[in-house]
């Protein structure tokens, strides 16, 4: 069985029941969600790691619009839009908002299949390692190099990097920060993005001032620093 969990968040018993035992087959760990409200639930506050999400529109509590934007403030989860609304309007509104594909019911569940595993593929590829300017890292050996020396970070600040690499030139407040670094179950101080940033730049060293400071915001990883030559 493949250690890679996908949530299925749609309010129709039979389209959840159709995908579960298609996602099974292919290898996937299935969890589902009846509304909108239990997805954002069990997307954020499980402590099970959500590798993709295939996302109904109209769903109670909350719909797939709304899931979806809460999804993309705190995730680059990839989202499948699974949707009976099929208009060009909605197509293009989904893909706004962060969808990875969208797809209209009625569909084929081996097609659908299809363009998960592509996804989750290229996923895959996409994180084996992230550059950025003189820092290299490797997620599958956890190291991480700065100008080609290696430094050893903390699980937490490995996790700090790796959000600001994903998110690059992008203001993060603290709480973005904290969420998305040390999940909803943390209920610590904010000054802990503080000092865990303080760490960070000082075994960035020379390079440290990548992360700027945004007043009365949080932190930034400024994207004007990515090509910046090594030394």
């Amino acid at each position: 069985m493949k250690s890679i969990h996908v949530l299925v968040a749609d309010d129709e018993f039979r389209i959840r029941k159709l995908l579960v035992e298609f996602l099974q087959r292919e290898g996937y760990k299935v969890i589902e969600a009846e509304d909108g409200e239990q997805a954002i639930d069990l997307l954020f506050d499980s402590k099970t790691k959500i590798d993709l999400v295939i996302l109904d529109v109209m769903m109670p509590k909350y719909d797939g619009w709304f899931v979806l934007e809460r999804i993309r403030e705190f995730s680059t989860v990839p989202v499948v839009m699974l949707t009976a609304r099929s208009d060009e309007y909605d197509q293009l509104k989904g893909f706004k908002l962060g969808a990875d594909d969208y797809v209209t019911k009625p569909f084929s569940p081996s097609v659908l299949m299809a363009r998960i595993n592509k996804i989750l593929k290229k996923e895959k590829l996409d994180v084996e390692e992230f550059r950025f300017g003189v820092i290299y890292m490797s997620l599958s050996s956890r190291e991480v190099f700065v100008n080609n020396a290696k430094v050893d970070l903390t699980p937490k600040e490995f996790e700090l990097l790796k959000y600001f690499i994903d998110n690059k030139g992008i203001a993060l407040s603290r709480d973005k920060i904290l969420n998305a670094v040390w999940n909803y179950d943390y209920f610590g101080d904010l000054r802990t993005v503080d000092t865990h940033i303080k760490q960070l730049r000082s075994k960035l060293s020379n390079y440290g001032y990548y992360i700027s400071t945004v007043r009365s915001i949080g932190y930034r990883l400024d994207i004007e620093n990515e090509n910046i030559d090594s030394e």
